[in-house]
């Protein structure tokens, strides 16, 4: 019975210790293998075929495009609509004003990340801008969970809650938004700690987070840090937030669902379903693929395995991008002076006139038999409202 015992115990160490087995000196996957002769990395036939393919080189650069004209334009609407047009600030525009810092610090890098995939995968600005540009990339996606989480935890608050002065507390938004700030800045530390630029042995370019050179060596040792804020980010920035925008969501439905006041209920319970619709769109589409595959990943790197899905890796990363094309709807439907704000922006009406417009419109008294208003000193007047 002993003998058996250890027996076990010897297989389960041997499994332990397969685990970590250095890779073989040809490349697996997107994994280059370190080559000190000439500081290059050298990958396998199917990686470079990946890297000339039109997925990179075409369908990255055009989702890119978009993002980056559509979340500029978008996200900077949305921080003029937030500093110049919204007088009265409340917690829920500091958190979607946040969210659109994020977006538009994000994508004002894409035209590097453009010009690297039109030019075949060849990074040519240095090291320390990949590193940048990597940070901002991950910070973004991040960040935006967590923002998307305040402001699910606040529309919930708001709605179940009426009454309480904490609804409209900003002390308590602003201090929320600076530690979900300083947060991401102190987690991103780990990405700045080791080289995202390799050199591709045979194939003339540099790229830029696409290919993870391993010391055969070392093999741990190379990916520790990506290993460390990938799974620590995946679990504490995305799945516990995920857990609370879920339960956020379920309480905020069963508090609609309990309200007896039909008349005011039933464009707020419109109202919340167009948000969780949204909310639950931007998820699927670019936070929980990219999120799962980064976790199989950085798991397949640790022991050794080639990731067969890496197409599919690399697509993901692509598509969460688009998160800052989806937040403005967060924002379209989470507030109705947003809406009116962005609706006055683009028919160029200051603020002034519309205020004048609105004293002017309550003035009047609405006639059912002219079907017009009419003015205190019942001048008939036509509505363009």
């Amino acid at each position: 019975m002993d003998s058996k015992w250890i027996l076990s115990v010897l297989l389960v160490i041997g499994c332990a210790f397969a685990e970590v087995t250095p890779p073989k000196k040809t490349g697996r996957g997107f994994i280059g293998i370190k080559n000190d002769d000439d500081n290059t990395a050298t990958i396998d036939p199917a990686a470079i075929a990946a890297l000339r393919s039109g997925l990179t080189t075409v369908f990255f650069p055009i989702v890119y495009s978009v993002v980056f004209v559509v979340g500029l334009t978008a996200n900077g609407m949305a921080i003029w609509v937030f500093l110049f047009r919204t007088k009265k600030k409340h917690p829920s525009s500091i958190y979607m004003a946040n969210l659109a810092l994020a977006d538009l610090l994000f994508v004002v890098w894409m035209p590097l990340k453009i010009s690297y995939h039109v030019n075949g995968n060849d990074w040519i600005y240095g090291e320390p801008l990949c590193k940048v540009l990597v940070s901002f990339f991950y910070g973004n996606m991040y960040c935006s969970v967590l923002f998307i989480t305040c402001l699910s935890v606040q529309r919930y608050w708001v709605v179940a809650h009426p009454l309480s002065t904490q609804r409209k507390n900003n002390k308590v938004a602003i201090g929320v938004c600076a530690a979900v700030w300083a947060f991401i800045w102190i987690t991103s530390i780990p990405l700045y700690l080791y080289d995202h630029t390799a050199k591709i042995n045979g194939m003339n370019i540099t790229t830029c987070h696409d290919v993870t050179i391993v010391d055969p060596k070392d093999p741990y040792g190379s990916i520790k840090h990506p290993l460390f804020y990938f799974m620590f980010m995946s679990t504490v920035a995305f799945f516990v937030p995920c857990i609370v925008i879920i339960a956020a969501y379920v309480l905020l439905l069963q508090t609609l669902g309990n309200s007896m006041e039909e008349s005011t209920s039933g464009k707020t319970r419109r109202k919340a379903f167009l948000l969780i619709l949204v909310v639950l769109l931007t998820f699927l589409v670019c936070f929980v693929p990219s999120n799962i595959m980064l976790v199989i990943h950085y798991a397949l790197l640790k022991a050794g395995q080639a990731n067969n899905g890496y197409g599919f890796y690399v697509t993901t990363l692509c598509l969460a991008s688009l998160n800052s094309c989806l937040d403005p709807f967060i924002y379209y439907f989470v507030s109705d002076e947003f809406r009116e704000h962005v609706k006055n922006t683009l028919l160029c009406r200051s603020s002034r006139t519309v205020e004048r417009e609105k004293v002017t419109f309550s003035s009047m008294k609405y006639s059912k038999k002219t079907k017009s208003f009419v003015s205190a000193s019942n001048n008939t007047e036509s509505s363009n409202c």
